[in-house]
């Protein structure tokens, strides 16, 4: 789970304009944050089976996310997955 800062700073970092917490460029680094938090959780309990299906849920929503981003604009998409590291 990410605290309220960890959050704003996502939406300060990539957001578009002030107060910008839905479009596609916030949403998939704040999948990605809460993707890595979960995945260092299930590294130490591995027998987690529900954290590990709402892990499974997150990328499958980070990817459309993504899907939907490269289909409007190769260039956004290009800058965010660069800024993340993803690919």
């Amino acid at each position: 789970m990410l605290s309220k800062r960890q959050k704003e700073n996502i939406f300060k970092s990539f957001a578009a304009k002030e107060g910008d917490t839905g479009s596609p460029e916030v949403q998939v680094a704040l999948l990605t944050k809460q993707i890595a938090a979960l995945a260092t959780h299930l590294k130490k309990n591995r027998k987690d089976k529900h954290s590990r299906r709402g892990l499974l849920q997150m990328v499958a929503d980070r990817q459309k996310h993504l899907r939907y981003l490269k289909k409007k604009s190769e260039k956004r998409y290009g800058t965010l997955v660069k800024k993340l590291g993803l690919k």
